[in-house]
């Protein structure tokens, strides 16, 4: 049985991998105020940036899903790993040993299966990239990436490497390094033989292809001989560390360009990712052996920063060959189009030739020019449907219009819809443009009324889901209750609790000592008073330290708890930006008006209390409670006069 990590070792994980530096490795974030960070969400589709990151804190945490934690939980969630495969990722990353207890350290036997696939494939790329550099045999794919302009320099940058024609090279030596064969097959390196294992890819020229940080994951196989009867490129298939739904081939290398830039490019193959990079255009990326889908959709977005509150306009440019296969990939890439808040363009290279061609026969610049003569995709797409009609009669002018007119009323953004109508009219020649704009309106209408009769939250969704407009963080759920609507935590009745709260987890110092003698009755929402009762329970915040934060999520009943008070660690302060500097200002004012409010619940119920006891004859407790509201009478007039100084008294 794989032993535990020791308790030790996963802190030194913790604190040698920074939170930012791990979450900024799938998604591009930028300042959200307080020395927090956002970024689209990895978990959920978004348009605008809810995901909140916490470097001070070590904290994640979704305002629009409600996914929250630490750098380990972050890990765990975004590559379905197990706690232990985590540890051992980060640890690899931060160069930490970790040791095991019960029964000490086995790589092979207490790493988690992930991890095990993981390093099998970094084993596999460097075996390959030493055939092609060494091996007499490969002088067919040294050959191949010659006639191509990449040299030995090039092969090295992206790591492309040979698999030699034998039936069991690579498993033979990745047995040697201690692998078993059924980690073999699960890695998609190998597959079944009549006798064992044998090497998937064989006398193949090979790239590794990585994840967005940079771990092989997969490889790609072109062939090389004529006497190969299988197809032009072979991939890794479906495995437990590779969905080809969701690589981008080269996103590793090119987000931080993208990023950059506010661009990507999107190419169709290894070698022209390979050429565009060399030539300088750092932002190509291209999919792996399957079309452009909607999960690449959500990875470029999270690197593009793309949503529509971005104040720069970002772009993605599609290159595809001018033939009938390249137009039609075109027009697959438009359906996804109106899914990105970034124009989308389209470059088709001079003569059908890929960016590869294109260097080797015009040089770099000629691949530069390709990218920025890109035209709206909107416009070839629309063009790409009139040009396949018989424009000189009515009836192929009357076709264009009804197959293009759909695809204008797609559009979203109204004053581009009615701009391309009116070209769109030009272009079948119909000199009413006022007919086309309204046909196009019909459509764009007909299509929102489809839309809408399914419901925001689609068929069978309960009463009321799916009715927030805009991307507004979804409330807090309460715990369940036996009766009663949910509590809606972010309300005006609630913000000041949700405030101090929030000092307390993010500047105990701030109110210590005064907060820790708040009771759980002084927060009128259930879940705050959870929250209040678990910071007691972690010692209070006049013990605050550099683990209290950890003591406080570890003290929490349950998740729902633990989601609240990482939510609450991460949430920026409510303060205008040009007030940032006052947060101890911001402090005593919380302080004091949750006591204010709890001094006044208690004021109405001592009223209700003698005025039931002044209506009973003989009833004598009337005075002691009025006595009782007098004090209470100058103990919020000395808050409302004096402030925090009056808490102290």
């Amino acid at each position: 049985m794989a032993g535990r990590i020791n308790d030790e070792d996963v802190k030194s994980v913790r604190d040698a991998v920074p939170i930012d530096t791990v979450v900024s490795e799938y998604l591009q974030l930028r300042p959200a105020g307080g020395g927090n960070l956002k970024g689209l969400c990895p978990f959920h589709d978004e348009k605008s940036p809810s995901f909140h990151v916490s470097p001070s804190k070590g904290l994640y945490h979704c305002f629009g899903c409600q996914e929250g934690g630490d750098t380990l939980g972050f890990v765990m969630k975004i590559e379905h790993l197990s706690f232990s495969e985590a540890v051992e990722r980060l640890a690899a990353q931060a160069g930490v040993t970790l040791r095991y207890e019960q029964g000490g350290y086995s790589p092979g036997r207490q790493q988690g299966e992930r991890t095990r696939l993981i390093e099998a494939h970094k084993v596999a790329a460097r075996f390959y990239a030493e055939q092609l550099a060494t091996s007499p045999e490969a002088e067919i794919g040294r050959r191949f990436l010659d006639e191509r302009s990449f040299d030995q320099a090039a092969a090295e940058r992206f790591g492309v490497g040979y698999a030699p024609a034998g039936w069991d090279h690579l498993v033979r030596f990745l047995r040697g390094r201690g692998f078993t064969d059924l980690e073999l097959l699960a890695s998609g390196i190998a597959q079944d033989g009549k006798r064992g294992p044998i090497d998937r890819f064989r006398g193949r020229l090979i790239w590794p292809i990585r994840d967005i940080t940079g771990e092989v994951v997969g490889f790609g196989a072109r062939k090389l001989r004529d006497d190969d009867t299988g197809p032009k490129y072979l991939n890794t298939p479906e495995t437990p560390i590779y969905r080809k739904s969701q690589v981008l081939y080269g996103i590793d290398a090119a987000k931080r360009d993208i990023a950059k830039t506010n661009r990507a490019v999107v190419v169709e193959g290894y070698t022209d990712v390979m050429a565009c990079h060399l030539a300088g255009v750092t932002t190509a990326i291209a999919t792996c052996g399957t079309a452009f889908g909607a999960e690449h959709v959500k990875i470029l977005r999270r690197v593009l920063m793309d949503n529509s509150s971005s104040h720069r306009a970002g772009e993605v440019v599609f290159t595809f060959d001018g033939d009938a296969a390249g137009q039609k990939a075109a027009l697959r890439a438009f359906e996804d189009d109106q899914k990105f808040a970034a124009r989308t363009s389209i470059a088709v290279s001079p003569g059908g030739m890929d960016p590869c061609e294109l260097r080797i026969a015009d040089g770099d610049e000629a691949v530069h020019k390709l990218v920025e003569s890109a035209s709206p995709l909107f416009e070839f797409a629309i063009r790409s449907i009139v040009d396949q009609h018989n424009l000189d009669t009515a009836e192929g002018r009357s076709a264009a219009l009804e197959f293009a007119a759909p695809i204008v009323a797609q559009i979203k953004d109204q004053a581009i819809q009615h701009e391309y109508a009116v070209r769109l009219a030009g272009l079948v020649g119909i000199p009413d443009e006022g007919f086309v704009v309204r046909r196009i309106g019909q459509i764009a209408r007909w299509g929102r009324a489809r839309a809408q009769g399914q419901g925001a939250g689609g068929p069978g969704a309960p009463r009321g889901q799916g009715e927030r407009r805009g991307n507004a963080p979804a409330p807090v759920a309460a715990p369940p209750s036996p009766v009663g609507p949910p509590l809606n935590l972010r309300t005006p009745a609630y913000l000041a609790e949700r405030e101090l709260l929030k000092i307390a987890l993010q500047f105990p110092a701030l109110v210590a000592p005064v907060f820790d003698a708040y009771g759980e009755d002084e927060f009128t929402a259930a879940p705050y008073a959870v929250v209040r009762r678990v910071i007691g329970e972690a010692g209070g915040v006049a013990a605050a330290d550099d683990a209290f934060l950890d003591r406080v999520r570890e003290a929490a009943p349950d998740d729902a708890v633990r989601s609240l008070v990482t939510e609450l660690a991460v949430e920026p302060l409510t303060l205008p930006r040009r007030r940032q500097a006052e947060v101890d200002v911001h402090a005593e004012r919380c302080l004091v008006q949750v006591r204010v409010a709890a001094v006044e619940r208690r004021m109405r119920d001592l009223e209700s209390t003698a005025r039931r006891a002044e209506a009973q004859s003989g009833n004598t407790t009337a005075a002691e409670v009025r006595q009782e509201l007098w004090a209470l009478e100058q103990y919020r007039t000395a808050l409302k006069e004096r402030g925090a100084e009056a808490l102290y008294a």
